[in-house]
């Protein structure tokens, strides 16, 4: 019997994320986003080493911050550097949750020019995140359309 390359229940990326007070990220994540608690591993300072969550069909891990090895989360760093995203069936729920977690919205959800009903926010740990539902199939010659004309109207309310 051979063992998959990829765990069962994994994609091919996995997001890690560095945060400070990783078990009230943890709670933040369940509330906001629905997330599943599939494993915490704290080590003997009682810091969490790595934890694994469930949202949706994906898996993220997450540790504490360990500075003592590089391990900084946005807060230490100046900001987050990458977001994640999450489709959805229902972004304005999901995004309404999330805010009343204690996300801050960087970007109330709109319609946007690429077929997607979409907004970001911060975590309070200081992780960016995109949630959208996906409304409209396009080819590509529509979404240039829909841009150019998206575009045009930005620079003239610039």
């Amino acid at each position: 019997m051979s063992v998959k390359p990829v765990p069962e229940g994994y994609h091919t990326v996995t997001p890690f994320l560095t945060v400070r007070d990783a078990l009230r990220a943890i709670e933040f994540y369940k509330k906001a986003f629905g997330a599943e608690e599939r494993g915490v591993a704290k080590g003997p300072d009682g810091k969490v080493m790595h934890a694994e969550l469930k949202i949706g069909d994906s898996i993220i891990m997450l540790s504490d911050e360990f500075p003592e090895f590089g391990a900084l989360s946005p807060l230490s760093n100046g900001g987050a550097g990458m977001g994640l995203h999450i489709y959805v069936d229902g972004v304005d729920a999901a995004f309404d949750r999330a805010v009343k977690a204690g996300a801050h919205v960087e970007m109330p959800v709109t319609d946007q020019f690429w077929g997607d009903r979409y907004g970001k926010l911060k975590d309070p740990f200081g992780h960016k995140w995109s949630i959208a539902t996906h409304t409209k199939d396009m080819s590509s010659d529509e979404m240039k359309r829909s841009m150019d004309e998206a575009m045009a109207k930005m620079q003239k309310t610039a």
